[in-house]
């Protein structure tokens, strides 16, 4: 099988958004790719309904409702174990992939045979204009995204060997709080079996503009950071991707109102890394000198995330 265009099942949950949606099969439907591309949408507790988009010969489209775990994870998973391919991708509802994505990322599977994920850099949409992220490197390891989350590496932009989410790699994991971090998750466990390589130029946009399933849910943020900080013990030994990782634990117990156990968690931090701007604004949040509103309003203009 020639790899560089083989056949790609590409995998899109949803919940109740069916222009995004649409728009987000499109840019699938739309890729110049010589190879079948498959369009799974999962519909996530609404009524599946699949958009009136045209179709070439060898593009299909077809819907899943979501049987398992409610919410992104068990979407996700729903969409794997339905997918007819031996390749599969990743695209959230509100991301769209740019032009020319799948064809100059397949061929990165021909070049490192080991991979189980390639990638591609990200561009973020705040609604005014674009970020683009970059990765450090064109192959990101395991040591790597311990060290940093590297938001380059979108989940919308993953590519996944089919057999490696379903064997040794293992699905999308649904027992994390509200599903919150499942793309940090997995990216730690297959970058432990392989080198992840890249397309290191924006081949997706995300759209940073208020609509994430995630936004202001910040109890069950520190819960799942939580979670991941006990399920990677690995980064427990680098000091300053713990301390990383437990500022924005600090920030979600603050702005969920657990402003004492945040504080305690953001002077933890400090008290290892003093630069930690992430701790310095949960302690002030904490102290009821500034709003998570505000902080993320902030950081969303430049174009960060908390």
């Amino acid at each position: 099988m020639d790899v560089a265009s083989a056949p790609v099942t590409a995998v899109v949950p949803t919940h109740r958004r069916p222009e995004l949606m649409r728009a987000a099969v499109q840019s699938i439907l739309s890729q110049d790719y010589a190879g079948p591309i498959e369009v799974v949408v999962v519909f996530d507790a609404c009524e599946a309904e699949l958009p009136d988009v045209e179709l070439a010969a060898d593009r299909t489209l077809r819907a899943v409702v979501n049987e398992r775990t409610r919410g992104l994870a068990g979407a996700r998973n729903a969409g794997i174990l339905a997918a007819s391919h031996d390749f599969v991708a990743f695209l959230d509802d509100d991301d769209v992939w740019l032009p020319g994505k799948l064809a100059a990322q397949m061929p990165l599977f021909e070049a490192h045979p080991q991979a189980r994920l390639v990638g591609t850099a990200s561009r973020f949409d705040d609604g005014r204009r674009g970020h683009d992220r970059l990765a450090p490197s064109d192959l990101i390891t395991h040591g790597d995204l311990v060290e940093d989350r590297i938001t380059a590496l979108h989940s919308s932009s993953f590519v996944f060997r089919r057999a490696a989410l379903v064997g040794e790699i293992g699905l999308i994991d649904e027992e994390l709080p509200r599903g919150y971090g499942e793309d940090t998750d997995v990216l730690l466990r297959a970058s432990a079996v392989a080198d992840i390589p890249l397309v290191n130029r924006p081949l997706v946009s995300v759209r940073w503009q208020g609509q994430s399933y995630f936004l202001g849910q910040w109890a069950q943020y520190a819960q799942a950071l939580t979670y991941l900080l006990a399920k990677h013990p690995d980064i427990e030994q680098s000091p300053a991707a713990a301390a990383r990782l437990r500022s924005q634990i600090a920030f979600g117990l603050v702005s969920s109102d657990q402003r004492r156990e945040g504080r305690e968690v953001a002077r933890q931090v400090l008290r290892v890394q003093p630069t930690n701007l992430r701790a310095w604004l949960a302690l002030a949040i904490g102290l009821r000198l500034a709003t998570p509103h505000f902080v993320q309003a902030a950081a969303r203009r430049l174009g960060k995330g908390i």
